[in-house]
């Protein structure tokens, strides 16, 4: 399987990052980031929904809210982070199933759905660089992702 390695020397490269995924981005898609604290997952998820919806958009970390959801001109984008969960059984309650019926979705700590990821999905993996706030994505591709997943 393709696994696509990115090399990102700033900030300003996650959010461009988050702005071409943003572009293939379609109904029923998911975009899993992966990594630890710091990573940049809310960077590059904030980035995809700004491009989506409004530049200016208010993007909180929705690390308390679990969910928080946007509406583009295409459809609606939903940002879960399951940071605080402690079993992948209250994914259920978060209406993960729903939001991909008619939109898509950007979820951070994805790992907490354990074999619950949805089919259709672009896994990012993140992690520091090789300097000073530098970072390194590792995407795969899976589902209707495959072919979508080369950046």
């Amino acid at each position: 399987m393709f696994m696509d390695l990115v090399r990102l020397a700033d900030q300003r490269e996650t959010e461009r990052l988050g702005l071409a995924i943003a572009g293939r981005l379609g109904v029923g898609d998911t975009v899993c980031l992966f990594g630890p604290l710091g990573a940049g997952k809310s960077t590059l998820a904030r980035a995809l929904i700004r491009a989506l919806t409004d530049p200016d958009e208010e993007v909180p970390s929705p690390t308390f809210t679990l969910v928080q959801t946007y509406t583009s001109a295409a459809f609606d984008i939903g940002h879960f982070d399951l940071y605080r969960l402690s079993s992948s059984d209250e994914v259920a309650e978060l209406g993960l199933d729903e939001a991909l019926e008619s939109g898509a979705a950007v979820i951070e700590w994805p790992e907490r759905l354990g074999d619950g990821l949805p089919a259709d999905r672009l896994e990012i993996h993140l992690g520091p660089g090789e300097s000073e706030g530098a970072r390194i994505a590792r995407l795969q591709g899976f589902g209707a992702w495959i072919g979508r997943d080369r950046f």
